[in-house]
């Protein structure tokens, strides 16, 4: 029997569990891994104790600004370097817009995860197959 081959593991940080769910599911039907955090505390120390291949982090979810998070998780995990992609629904705060924009923050609209999802976690650094 050939080995089996490693799943992509994802940790999903969403507070509302509707789009959690979502998320979840899809990512299994891609044939990845999904873990949850609800809030930055608990996944600020999930990032701590394992390893991801991406992050799903909602702009809402954080309880942090979006800059200090994922700073945040790029220190713990320099792995996640532009591994991060953000959800985001209607931003409208010029100093967040301006952080996804400079930094080159991967992001994706809420409105468009269930057709460009796997299309985007293609894009991160070495997640692709």
């Amino acid at each position: 029997m050939p080995p089996k081959a490693s799943r992509r593991k994802v940790l999903i940080i969403e507070d509302e569990p509707s789009i959690r769910n979502v998320l979840y599911v899809l990512l299994a039907g891609l044939g990845c891994e999904g873990d949850v955090a609800t809030n930055a505390h608990q996944a600020l120390a999930m990032i701590r104790r394992g390893r991801f291949d991406a992050v799903l982090l909602d702009l809402r979810s954080s309880h942090l600004p979006i800059e200090q998070m994922v700073s945040a998780i790029t220190d713990l995990r320099p792995s996640l370097v532009g591994r991060v992609l953000v959800i985001t629904g209607e931003v409208s705060d010029p100093n967040t817009l301006e952080m996804l924009g400079r930094d080159a923050v991967p992001n994706l609209p809420r409105s468009r995860i269930m057709s460009d999802l796997w299309g985007r976690l293609q894009t991160l650094p070495g997640f692709a197959p």
